[in-house]
């Protein structure tokens, strides 16, 4: 997306009148002073609804109007009270039981009560919805056959409302990160009321979340929202801890353009970067500015696998040894990132996945011969997709070039907008396709579990029946040990199959204004918007 120009226009009539009024303040500065903090969110969101995304640009505005069950603390991860202010887990590890703060309201002033939730969580078992994570609901009593049609009942699913300020989940069997996952956003809730009024139930894009129509329950509401210019927000008056949000607003802005988001947050026009250009890491790699740590999420590239060659497992195995991952993360990327053979990242917590293959260039050169392209004589040309960034490109070019050196095969690039990149994505409508998944919890099953054949994220059209099976089991696993015994095998055979080609494992690489205070590093680049604030540091 290119960098709107009614935007500059705005930044640039405000710095003038800035300067002639002889204040010389930057945005960053002014913003300090009011509490009104500066965010670039890289893309234009394509819904705030939270049951039908599943990216990062709308994760990142969900947070500041929405609020699930429980959230986690920006410090440690572990879960803290959000609008449940306590719960008691039954002894067998199957029983969850929330109590709904009495405090708890929605941005209309109603009060936020368990039967919101019982309403949102059918909502996303709806298929009309499309919720992509709707298979982190199938560790749900139930949930899973009502989901499929197999039962009509929703009685008969693990999820209730015992009585206004009681809401009771039923699990199959014990689940370790289950409470970590309520403030993913497919578990917040949505408001009755105003999804009855937009008929918005089994309805997507209704117009119920146009900042006019918005209800939420989360620390901010949606002051103004202009696409391709703006998205901002302000405080939520009744929202339950409003006492202790300092910020009094959020401003997001959609800049695609990582060299222009540097120079933006050089001139002080914005607190936060997403993402720092490579070529300038040396330049802010020792300023108090720059966050570089591990981040629990991996780079990757899918196969359409419906589609020839790619349905050829050789094919796709060919392409994947021809890559040197080294010289991609060393002379592009530059900022602490390692290299992967494997789709889920090292677990802090224990899990460590065996499987791997090599850089492998005879080999490589071997499997495409098998496959009926020797030299990459007769291979057709792909096409690999990817969406708008400049380490997406630089990537993609140094890719096709190892492909074309090493193989004798040609591969055309195609940038794409976010929202055109999600429809591709989504609709299958790619040869190869970049892609990223950020853990939302710190379990290898966030990766693992999209590459089943049912999944809604598995955009390969990949399938393997053992595969499955070995999920299957990790949900019933009688110990941790047992449980990544079966990710083990499931990734191993990930890595045999080769759907998708693991390329690296992320860190954070960004800018944040030493200004920006309740910030803090951690693996999943978490911080919940309600516990930041900002230190005006000028005289």
């Amino acid at each position: 997306m290119k960098f709107s120009a009614s935007f500059i226009c705005t930044l640039c009539v405000l710095i003038l009148v800035l300067n002639a009024c002889g204040k010389h303040k930057t945005l960053v500065e002014i913003g300090d002073q009011q509490q009104i903090i500066h965010i670039n969110n890289m893309s234009e969101p394509s819904e705030i609804d939270p049951h039908i995304t599943s990216g990062l640009p709308e994760y990142r505005l969900q947070m500041a109007v929405f609020e699930g069950l429980v959230l986690k603390d920006p410090k440690t991860l572990e879960p803290k009270p959000a609008v449940a202010d306590s719960w008691t887990i039954s002894e067998d590890g199957t029983e969850y039981t929330f109590h709904i703060r009495d405090a708890a309201r929605w941005s209309d002033g109603d009060k936020v009560t368990a039967y919101d939730f019982e309403y949102s969580w059918k909502r996303v078992l709806q298929p009309e919805i499309g919720n992509e994570f709707v298979t982190d609901f199938f560790v749900i009593k139930n949930a899973e056959d009502y989901y499929k049609g197999k039962i009509r009942d929703f009685s008969q699913v693990g999820i209730k409302a015992i009585n206004e300020s009681t809401f009771q989940i039923i699990l199959n069997n014990p689940t370790s990160y289950f409470l970590a996952q309520m403030d993913h956003f497919p578990m917040f809730p949505v408001q009755k009321k105003t999804i009855e009024k937009f008929n918005a139930f089994k309805e997507r894009g209704t117009g119920w979340t146009k900042p006019e129509n918005f209800v939420g329950n989360g620390p901010f509401i949606i002051k103004e929202w202009i696409p391709q210019v703006i998205f901002s927000v302000k405080r939520n008056p009744y929202y339950w801890d409003s006492t202790n949000v300092k910020l009094n607003e959020m401003h997001f802005y959609p800049y695609e353009n990582v060299l222009l988001e540097e120079r933006m947050f050089a001139a002080g026009q914005i607190h936060k970067t997403e993402f720092l250009p490579t070529a300038k890491v040396d330049k802010y790699r020792n300023s108090p500015a720059y966050r570089q740590y591990p981040f629990y999420a991996s780079y990757y590239y899918v196969f359409n696998t419906k589609l020839k060659p790619l349905d050829d497992v050789r094919v796709r195995k060919a392409l994947a040894y021809t890559i040197d991952r080294e010289s991609i993360v060393k002379n592009i990327l530059r900022a602490g990132q390692t290299p992967a053979y494997h789709l889920t990242p090292d677990d802090p917590y224990g899990y460590k996945p065996r499987a791997s293959f090599n850089y492998d260039i005879p080999l490589a050169k071997k499997l495409l011969a098998e496959a009926g392209f020797p030299d990459g004589k007769g291979f057709p040309t792909l096409e690999l997709v990817y969406n708008t960034h400049a380490d997406h490109l630089k990537i993609a070019v140094a890719i096709q070039e190892m492909w074309k050196q090493n193989l004798g095969i040609n591969i055309t690039l195609r940038n794409m907008e976010w929202k055109v990149y999600l429809d591709a994505r989504n609709s299958h409508s790619f040869h190869i396709l970049r892609r990223g998944n950020v853990g939302e919890v710190v379990d290898p099953g966030t990766f693992l579990f999209t590459m089943t054949s049912d999944d809604p994220l598995n955009e390969s059209q990949w399938g393997s029946k053992r595969y499955d099976e070995l999920i299957g089991l990790t949900k019933s696993a009688k110990s941790q040990q047992e449980r990544f015994e079966y990710f083990q095998e499931a990734e191993q055979i990930l890595v045999d199959e080769m759907p998708l080609i693991p390329l690296y494992i992320y860190t954070t690489n960004n800018l944040v204004s030493p200004s920006v205070k309740g910030y803090y590093n951690n693996v999943l680049d978490y911080h919940p918007y309600k516990y930041l604030y900002l230190e005006y540091m000028g005289q």
